[in-house]
This record gives C-alpha cells, sequence and structure tokens, in this order.
C-alpha cells in the first residue's frame, strides 16, 4: 500500500523531467560567481518579482536570516507574528546570530497582526529601547493568502514610521494562484509592497531544495556577505538551480490542482463529527479534533498509510504527490475512526475505546 504523505510540500520528489533538467544543467563554481544556472536563476527570480536583484539560498530559513540581517544591525528590533515562521520556527537564528531582538505581536485567525498593534510597538528614538527596523509579514499565513488592503495598509504603516518590509514570501506562489490570473503578474503585485522577499522552490513548486531572496542591490550585497558567513555559499549548485528553473516553467500554474485537492479534503472531513475545518484556502487543510482526539487520530492514519501532522491542530498539506485517490484514502480512514468510536489500533486490539 503506498504510503498518502499529507505532512508537508516539503515532501515532494523530484518528477522525471525536473531530473532530466538537472542532470543536463550548465555548472560552474557559485562562490566565485561563475556559474551560468545559479546566474540565470538570480535574474529570472528578480524579474518575477521586480527587485534589482535576487540572491539563490539553500533554504527559506536562511533566505530570511539574510534579509533581517541585512536590514537590521546589533541592537535593533523587527516585529512579528507570535506565530509567524520566522519567529517561532526559525531556531532564533536573528537573535542568536545577529543580536536583532524579535518583538511578536498578537495575529488573528488568519494571520494578522491589528495596525494598532504594530504602531503601539514601534518603538521611541531612546537609548532605552531596541531600534524597530523592520515589520515581517508571512504569505500564505496557515494556507490563508493575506488580503491585499491589509498588506497596503500594514506597509504603508511602517513606512510612515521609517520600517524596512520583509516578505516571508515560502507560499508567495499559492496566493498568487489563489488570487487567479497570471500567477506571475500576481506575484508581481504582491511583492512590490516589500523591500525584500524570500521565495521558496522545494515546496509546491517541487524542487528538492531552495530558496531566494530578492531585494535591492545593496541588501542582497550584504546578505552574500550573511550568505557566506552562514555557510551558505555553494559551489555547483546549478544542479539545484536548474530544478528552480524547472519548477517555475511546469509547476506554478498546477498549483491551483493542489488547491482544488485542499478543497476536496476539507468538505470530505467538513461533514465528520468531532472535527471542525479550519483553513482550506491553498493548498493547507488544518483541522481540530474533538475532546483531545488529535494523536489518537494521527495514530490511526499512520496505520492506513496516510501521513499528517500536529504541532498546531491536525495539517494536512497537499502537493504534487497526492493525488484525488490518496485524498479519498484520508477521508475514509478518518471516518471510520470516529464510526469506530475514536479508537487507535492498540487501543481496539486492547478492547478500550478513546472518549
Amino acid at each position: 500500500m503506498n504510503t498518502v504523505d499529507l505532512r508537508s510540500d516539503t515532501v515532494t520528489q523530484p518528477t522525471p523531467a525536473m531530473r532530466e533538467a538537472m542532470m543536463a544543467a550548465p555548472l560552474g563554481d557559485d562562490v566565485f560567481g561563475d556559474d551560468p544556472s545559479v546566474q540565470a536563476l538570480q535574474e529570472r527570480v528578480a524579474a518575477i518579482t521586480g527587485k534589482e536583484a535576487a540572491l539563490f539560498m539553500p533554504s527559506g530559513t536562511q533566505s530570511n536570516l539574510c534579509a533581517m540581517l541585512s536590514h537590521c544591525e546589533r541592537g535593533d528590533e523587527y516585529l512579528v507574528g507570535q506565530n509567524a515562521h520566522t519567529y517561532r520556527y526559525e531556531g532564533g537564528g536573528a537573535a542568536v546570530l545577529g543580536s536583532i531582538q524579535p518583538q511578536p505581536l498578537a495575529q488573528s485567525a488568519s494571520g494578522q497582526m491589528s495596525l494598532a498593534d504594530i504602531a503601539a510597538a514601534i518603538k521611541p528614538d531612546d537609548p532605552h529601547f531596541a531600534r524597530t527596523r523592520l515589520l515581517c509579514l508571512e504569505n500564505t499565513w496557515n494556507g490563508y493568502p493575506m488580503p491585499a488592503d491589509y498588506l497596503d495598509h500594514a506597509t504603508a504603516l511602517a513606512r510612515e514610521h521609517g520600517l524596512a518590509v520583509h516578505l516571508d514570501g515560502a507560499r508567495v506562489f499559492n496566493a498568487a494562484v489563489a488570487a487567479g490570473g497570471d500567477p506571475y503578474v500576481a506575484v508581481r503585485g504582491i511583492v512590490d509592497r516589500f523591500d525584500s522577499v524570500s521565495v521558496c522552490f522545494s515546496k509546491g513548486l517541487g524542487a528538492p531544495v531552495g530558496s531566494a531572496l530578492c531585494g535591492s542591490r545593496d541588501l542582497i550585497r550584504r546578505a552574500l556577505r550573511w550568505r557566506k558567513m552562514l555557510g551558505g555559499g555553494l559551489r555547483q549548485s546549478g544542479l539545484l538551480a536548474a530544478a528552480a528553473h524547472h519548477a517555475l516553467d511546469h509547476h506554478v500554474n498546477r498549483l491551483a490542482d493542489d488547491h482544488a485537492l485542499a478543497q476536496r479534503l476539507a468538505q470530505g472531513l467538513g461533514g465528520i463529527d468531532g472535527l471542525t475545518v479550519r483553513s482550506a484556502q491553498t493548498n493547507i487543510v488544518f483541522v481540530d479534533v474533538a475532546q483531545g482526539r488529535g494523536p489518537d487520530l494521527l495514530a490511526h492514519l499512520a496505520n492506513d498509510g496516510v501521513l499528517a501532522t500536529g504541532l498546531i491542530g491536525l495539517r494536512f498539506v497537499t502537493h504534487l504527490g497526492v493525488d484525488a485517490a490518496g485524498i479519498d484514502r484520508a477521508i475514509a480512514s478518518t471516518r471510520r475512526f470516529f464510526e469506530q468510536g475514536g479508537a487507535t489500533p492498540a487501543t481496539r486490539a486492547a478492547g478500550t475505546a478513546v472518549y
């Protein structure tokens, strides 16, 4: 029985065509700046995002970190959502490695910090306070595309106070596809508001490795130095850049298929008593399980060959490695769990149901 892996869109495997593109890529030493595939990718992503330059990175975490280190100095601070990836899930890199203080703010269910909270958190120019220098936003956030009017108002507020603005755009192409129309036009429209943006190739776009930081030439010059210090200088990385090129050529519009599968999953789970579906606007579906039975449901699904995660509620992520049959298996397995009284395989074997 094949596994239906819905843990993340990072589990995607390079397609045969992507592997062929990687093997055919012209290569050089990128630390010397002479890998033609990397140079072409950086120019392409800079053009897509409308920025002056771009820098290929091994990961989105490194890309976001280099952005914060390039925007801020020791003793500065950045404003960020308290559940945002750059604050909660990136090892505290800005604080540990850059002496940059995070100022986390409360977020709504769709990931938005209130404008009033942002304004109140901006410190006066006083030696008692860290210097507020940067606002970090995220799009998508737990599968929610950030509304355009919110992005307009939040970035305008930041600029009124002299702050730079950075977008963690790990799934910004998902947000662009959800907006409809030409996704490249939509991406440009989203990121035009920001001084810098991190774009990930190894999630829904299906590349095995890589992100790009995009911004001004001066910002990217600083980021290149930080990337070197962080150990992110790669040699014949055109192999990886070729995968990103292929993803941009072939895997952007197909993100709509992932969104449709997420809707299929959400609709199938929505009719099950004991579950509350929270999000299915792009390729991520969050589910709350009544009476604390989430861990038992995860164990039951895994026993049926369906994988998900449960760190912040049950999370199912669709991607190019999942099809409609796999989604239907996940729905059917979840239904069986509740029909059997919410029991795991172990508790059923012991004759005890979990309620």
